[in-house]
Protein backbone atom coordinates (compact mmCIF):
# COMPACT_ATOMS: atom_id res chain seq x y z
CA UNK A 1 0.00 0.00 0.00
CA UNK A 2 1.07 3.61 -0.11
CA UNK A 3 1.59 5.95 2.65
CA UNK A 4 -1.45 5.89 5.08
CA UNK A 5 -2.94 9.14 5.00
CA UNK A 6 -4.51 7.47 8.04
CA UNK A 7 -3.21 5.59 11.09
CA UNK A 8 -4.84 4.27 13.96
CA UNK A 9 -2.55 2.46 16.50
CA UNK A 10 -3.00 -0.13 18.91
CA UNK A 11 -5.89 1.36 20.07
CA UNK A 12 -8.34 0.54 22.94
CA UNK A 13 -11.62 1.45 23.73
CA UNK A 14 -14.04 1.27 27.12
CA UNK A 15 -17.73 2.12 27.29
CA UNK A 16 -18.65 3.19 30.63
CA UNK A 17 -15.49 2.94 32.05
CA UNK A 18 -15.86 -0.91 32.58
CA UNK A 19 -16.58 -2.40 29.14
CA UNK A 20 -13.79 -3.22 26.98
CA UNK A 21 -14.93 -3.20 23.55
CA UNK A 22 -11.63 -2.66 21.47
CA UNK A 23 -8.40 -4.41 22.49
CA UNK A 24 -5.79 -2.84 20.34
CA UNK A 25 -7.01 -2.31 16.61
CA UNK A 26 -4.41 -1.63 14.40
CA UNK A 27 -4.92 -0.38 10.65
CA UNK A 28 -3.85 2.10 7.96
CA UNK A 29 -5.48 3.37 5.15
CA UNK A 30 -3.59 4.23 2.06
CA UNK A 31 -4.17 7.91 0.26
CA UNK A 32 -6.73 7.54 -2.91
CA UNK A 33 -7.77 3.91 -1.37
CA UNK A 34 -10.65 2.27 -0.59
CA UNK A 35 -9.98 0.29 2.88
CA UNK A 36 -12.45 -2.45 3.95
CA UNK A 37 -13.25 -3.06 7.63
CA UNK A 38 -15.32 -6.22 8.18
CA UNK A 39 -16.49 -8.81 10.22
CA UNK A 40 -19.56 -9.65 12.22
CA UNK A 41 -22.10 -7.51 13.99
CA UNK A 42 -20.55 -7.15 17.51
CA UNK A 43 -17.49 -7.27 16.55
CA UNK A 44 -16.41 -3.55 16.55
CA UNK A 45 -16.51 -2.01 13.19
CA UNK A 46 -18.69 1.00 14.09
CA UNK A 47 -16.76 1.63 17.79
CA UNK A 48 -13.39 1.62 15.03
CA UNK A 49 -15.21 4.50 13.15
CA UNK A 50 -16.69 5.94 15.85
CA UNK A 51 -12.91 6.21 17.26
CA UNK A 52 -11.90 7.82 14.53
CA UNK A 53 -14.29 10.75 14.06
CA UNK A 54 -14.07 11.33 18.24
CA UNK A 55 -18.24 10.88 18.05
CA UNK A 56 -17.43 8.27 20.90
CA UNK A 57 -18.05 10.91 23.34
CA UNK A 58 -22.45 10.40 22.41
CA UNK A 59 -21.86 6.78 23.74
CA UNK A 60 -19.88 7.28 27.02
CA UNK A 61 -16.97 5.65 25.63
CA UNK A 62 -13.33 6.76 25.19
CA UNK A 63 -9.82 5.53 23.48
CA UNK A 64 -7.57 4.78 26.37
CA UNK A 65 -4.82 3.40 25.19
CA UNK A 66 -3.17 4.37 21.43
CA UNK A 67 -3.58 7.17 18.81
CA UNK A 68 -5.01 8.03 16.02
CA UNK A 69 -2.95 10.19 12.96
CA UNK A 70 -4.31 11.98 9.95
CA UNK A 71 -1.50 12.96 7.76
CA UNK A 72 1.18 12.74 10.21
CA UNK A 73 -0.90 14.47 13.33
CA UNK A 74 -2.76 13.16 16.33
CA UNK A 75 -6.63 13.94 15.74
CA UNK A 76 -7.83 12.03 18.70
CA UNK A 77 -8.42 14.79 20.78
CA UNK A 78 -9.70 17.02 17.85
CA UNK A 79 -13.82 18.02 18.01
CA UNK A 80 -15.59 16.41 15.60
CA UNK A 81 -16.28 19.58 13.83
CA UNK A 82 -12.18 20.20 14.03
CA UNK A 83 -12.19 16.74 12.21
CA UNK A 84 -14.36 17.61 9.83
CA UNK A 85 -12.46 20.87 8.94
CA UNK A 86 -9.04 18.73 7.80
CA UNK A 87 -11.26 16.44 5.56
CA UNK A 88 -12.48 13.10 7.97
CA UNK A 89 -16.04 12.94 7.73
CA UNK A 90 -18.12 10.14 8.90
CA UNK A 91 -21.63 8.71 7.57
CA UNK A 92 -23.15 6.95 9.92
CA UNK A 93 -24.80 4.12 10.09
CA UNK A 94 -28.74 3.85 9.58
CA UNK A 95 -29.08 7.15 7.06
CA UNK A 96 -29.49 9.75 9.33
CA UNK A 97 -31.31 12.88 7.60
CA UNK A 98 -32.95 15.63 9.01
CA UNK A 99 -36.24 14.43 7.99
CA UNK A 100 -38.02 18.18 8.33
CA UNK A 101 -35.49 19.53 5.98
CA UNK A 102 -35.98 19.10 1.87
CA UNK A 103 -33.50 16.76 0.43
CA UNK A 104 -31.26 20.17 -0.93
CA UNK A 105 -31.15 21.72 2.77
CA UNK A 106 -29.95 18.56 3.91
CA UNK A 107 -26.93 18.30 1.43
CA UNK A 108 -26.01 21.91 2.36
CA UNK A 109 -26.04 21.20 6.02
CA UNK A 110 -22.62 19.40 5.03
CA UNK A 111 -21.35 22.70 4.36
CA UNK A 112 -21.24 24.36 7.28
CA UNK A 113 -18.16 24.49 8.06
CA UNK A 114 -16.53 25.55 5.00
CA UNK A 115 -15.17 29.06 4.54
CA UNK A 116 -15.86 29.56 0.55
CA UNK A 117 -18.41 31.58 -1.11
CA UNK A 118 -22.05 30.64 -2.26
CA UNK A 119 -20.59 30.55 -5.70
CA UNK A 120 -18.47 27.52 -4.45
CA UNK A 121 -20.87 26.07 -2.85
CA UNK A 122 -23.20 25.87 -5.29
CA UNK A 123 -20.84 24.28 -7.67
CA UNK A 124 -20.08 21.29 -5.26
CA UNK A 125 -24.09 20.88 -5.04
CA UNK A 126 -24.51 20.16 -8.44
CA UNK A 127 -21.54 18.43 -8.80
CA UNK A 128 -23.22 15.64 -5.74
CA UNK A 129 -26.13 16.19 -8.25
CA UNK A 130 -24.15 14.48 -10.92
CA UNK A 131 -23.38 11.52 -8.79
CA UNK A 132 -26.84 11.61 -7.79
CA UNK A 133 -29.71 12.52 -10.35
CA UNK A 134 -32.16 10.95 -8.17
CA UNK A 135 -31.84 13.83 -5.18
CA UNK A 136 -31.63 16.38 -7.83
CA UNK A 137 -35.28 14.86 -9.29
CA UNK A 138 -36.07 15.21 -5.11
CA UNK A 139 -34.61 18.27 -4.03
CA UNK A 140 -37.43 20.18 -2.93
CA UNK A 141 -39.01 16.79 -1.30
CA UNK A 142 -38.83 16.19 2.47
CA UNK A 143 -35.70 13.87 3.76
CA UNK A 144 -38.39 12.01 5.84
CA UNK A 145 -40.47 10.88 2.67
CA UNK A 146 -37.81 9.65 0.40
CA UNK A 147 -36.67 6.04 0.35
CA UNK A 148 -34.14 4.21 1.89
CA UNK A 149 -32.03 4.42 -0.96
CA UNK A 150 -32.48 7.95 -1.38
CA UNK A 151 -31.82 8.65 2.37
CA UNK A 152 -28.41 6.36 2.32
CA UNK A 153 -27.42 8.75 -1.07
CA UNK A 154 -28.37 12.01 0.89
CA UNK A 155 -26.08 11.16 3.53
CA UNK A 156 -22.80 10.43 1.09
CA UNK A 157 -23.80 13.41 -0.58
CA UNK A 158 -24.18 15.60 2.31
CA UNK A 159 -20.38 14.30 3.30
CA UNK A 160 -19.17 14.96 -0.06
CA UNK A 161 -20.49 18.54 0.41
CA UNK A 162 -17.93 19.01 3.42
CA UNK A 163 -15.43 18.41 0.41
CA UNK A 164 -13.55 15.49 2.43
CA UNK A 165 -10.04 13.75 1.73
CA UNK A 166 -11.54 10.97 3.81
CA UNK A 167 -14.93 9.72 4.36
CA UNK A 168 -15.22 6.89 7.10
CA UNK A 169 -18.72 4.90 5.58
CA UNK A 170 -20.12 2.65 8.36
CA UNK A 171 -23.22 -0.44 6.99
CA UNK A 172 -23.92 1.16 3.71
CA UNK A 173 -25.50 -1.93 2.88
CA UNK A 174 -27.86 -2.11 6.05
CA UNK A 175 -31.75 -2.17 5.24
CA UNK A 176 -31.03 -1.80 1.08
CA UNK A 177 -31.97 -3.75 -1.76
CA UNK A 178 -29.55 -5.46 -3.55
CA UNK A 179 -29.78 -3.16 -6.72
CA UNK A 180 -29.45 -0.20 -4.21
CA UNK A 181 -25.90 -1.95 -2.88
CA UNK A 182 -24.65 -2.36 -6.31
CA UNK A 183 -25.57 1.40 -6.66
CA UNK A 184 -24.04 2.50 -3.49
CA UNK A 185 -21.14 0.53 -4.05
CA UNK A 186 -20.36 1.80 -7.50
CA UNK A 187 -20.28 5.51 -6.51
CA UNK A 188 -18.03 5.36 -4.02
CA UNK A 189 -15.79 3.55 -6.60
CA UNK A 190 -16.62 6.75 -8.73
CA UNK A 191 -16.10 9.13 -6.08
CA UNK A 192 -12.89 7.02 -5.21
CA UNK A 193 -11.32 7.22 -8.49
CA UNK A 194 -12.61 10.49 -10.21
CA UNK A 195 -12.45 12.50 -7.07
CA UNK A 196 -9.66 10.83 -5.10
CA UNK A 197 -11.61 10.71 -2.32
CA UNK A 198 -10.09 8.30 0.14
CA UNK A 199 -12.70 5.71 1.79
CA UNK A 200 -12.81 3.30 5.44
CA UNK A 201 -15.34 1.11 4.38
CA UNK A 202 -17.08 -0.74 7.61
CA UNK A 203 -19.23 -3.35 6.25
CA UNK A 204 -21.19 -6.27 7.28
CA UNK A 205 -21.49 -8.01 3.89
CA UNK A 206 -17.73 -8.97 3.21
CA UNK A 207 -18.67 -10.36 -0.60
CA UNK A 208 -19.59 -6.31 -1.58
CA UNK A 209 -16.71 -4.46 0.59
CA UNK A 210 -13.70 -7.02 -0.74
CA UNK A 211 -15.06 -7.03 -4.27
CA UNK A 212 -14.73 -2.72 -4.07
CA UNK A 213 -12.17 -2.81 -1.51
CA UNK A 214 -8.18 -2.43 -2.38
CA UNK A 215 -7.51 -3.19 1.04
CA UNK A 216 -9.04 -5.36 4.13
CA UNK A 217 -9.05 -5.68 7.88
CA UNK A 218 -11.54 -8.77 9.34
CA UNK A 219 -12.76 -7.60 13.30
CA UNK A 220 -13.18 -10.05 15.36
CA UNK A 221 -14.35 -9.37 19.55
CA UNK A 222 -12.76 -6.06 19.00
CA UNK A 223 -9.55 -7.31 17.79
CA UNK A 224 -7.84 -7.69 13.89
CA UNK A 225 -7.31 -11.22 13.14
CA UNK A 226 -5.88 -10.46 9.84
CA UNK A 227 -5.65 -8.44 6.81
CA UNK A 228 -3.94 -8.42 3.27
CA UNK A 229 -4.98 -7.47 0.44
CA UNK A 230 -8.73 -7.35 -0.56
CA UNK A 231 -8.52 -9.79 -3.02
CA UNK A 232 -7.07 -12.29 -1.12
CA UNK A 233 -8.48 -12.32 1.57
CA UNK A 234 -11.57 -12.92 -0.35
CA UNK A 235 -10.00 -16.00 -1.80
CA UNK A 236 -8.64 -17.12 1.62
CA UNK A 237 -10.20 -20.50 2.92
CA UNK A 238 -11.21 -19.36 6.61
CA UNK A 239 -12.81 -16.01 5.07
CA UNK A 240 -14.57 -17.75 2.51
CA UNK A 241 -15.58 -20.43 5.32
CA UNK A 242 -16.82 -18.19 8.21
CA UNK A 243 -17.53 -14.83 6.47
CA UNK A 244 -19.04 -15.60 2.74
CA UNK A 245 -20.62 -18.74 3.68
CA UNK A 246 -18.66 -21.15 1.32
CA UNK A 247 -16.97 -24.23 1.89
CA UNK A 248 -14.38 -25.79 0.08
CA UNK A 249 -14.75 -28.94 -1.30
CA UNK A 250 -14.44 -31.27 1.10
CA UNK A 251 -17.54 -29.49 2.28
CA UNK A 252 -17.87 -30.51 6.87
CA UNK A 253 -20.32 -31.69 8.81
CA UNK A 254 -22.29 -29.07 10.88
CA UNK A 255 -20.47 -30.81 14.24
CA UNK A 256 -17.23 -30.87 12.42
CA UNK A 257 -17.77 -27.42 11.78
CA UNK A 258 -18.61 -26.12 14.93
CA UNK A 259 -15.55 -27.74 16.26
CA UNK A 260 -13.73 -25.51 13.58
CA UNK A 261 -15.47 -22.51 14.68
CA UNK A 262 -14.14 -22.96 18.28
CA UNK A 263 -10.35 -22.98 17.11
CA UNK A 264 -10.41 -20.37 14.26
CA UNK A 265 -6.46 -20.69 12.95
CA UNK A 266 -6.34 -17.05 13.32
CA UNK A 267 -7.58 -17.31 16.94
CA UNK A 268 -5.16 -20.28 18.11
Amino acid sequence: MSAPVLSVKNIEVIYDHVILVLKGVSLDVPEGGIVALVGANGAGKTTTIKSISNLLGTERGEVTKGSIEFRGHRIDRLTPAELVRRGVVQVMEGRHCFEHLTVEENLLTGAYTRRHGRAAVARDLERVYGYFPRLKERRKSQAGYTSGGEQQMIAVGRALMARPKVILLDEPSMGLAPQLVQEIFDIVAQLNRREGVTFLLAEQNTTMALRYATYGYILENGRVVMDGDAKSLAENEDVKEFYLGVSGENRRSFREVKQYRRRKRWLA
